[in-house]
């Protein structure tokens, strides 16, 4: 079965960076609350959303903590899990993730672009940042 979720929501928040051991190896994940709203006419009148934790991994995860930030608007692109917690009185509950595989910002919200070069190393391309005049 295909699990594919996309959505246009905001920030409530700037995403945060942690490492995490996934099967003995140390790797980078950036965690967002985004506000998936269902906007309804020109006025915008949210017709009910709702909020999802999204989880991006590697190298977008830390994309995503250096260029979004509180209230950006995206579109995110991924799948959906629901994972189990235990609250502090030992009640299991279960929410809904999402695993953004793709994110992008909103342009409406962008001010400036800059553009990278890309390098080559041996595993993978790694982009070098280069500032550009354009806005």
């Amino acid at each position: 079965m295909i699990n594919e979720f996309s959505a246009i929501g905001n920030l409530g928040a700037s995403p945060a960076l942690s490492v995490v051991d996934v099967d003995g190896e140390p790797r980078k994940v950036a965690n967002m609350r985004v506000y998936f709203d269902r906007p309804v006419g020109k006025d915008y009148q949210d017709k009910g959303g709702f909020w999802l934790t999204v989880d991006v991994w590697g190298y977008r995860a830390e994309e995503a903590v250096r260029v979004l930030k509180k209230g950006s608007r995206v579109f995110m692109s991924g799948t959906l899990r629901q994972e189990p917690w235990t609250d502090e009185g030992g009640s299991v509950h279960e929410s809904m993730r999402m695993t953004a595989d793709y994110f992008f910002i909103d342009p409406i919200c962008i001010e400036n672009i800059g553009y990278r070069e890309k390098r080559q190393t041996a595993n993978r391309e790694t982009p070098q940042h280069k500032e550009s005049g354009a806005t």
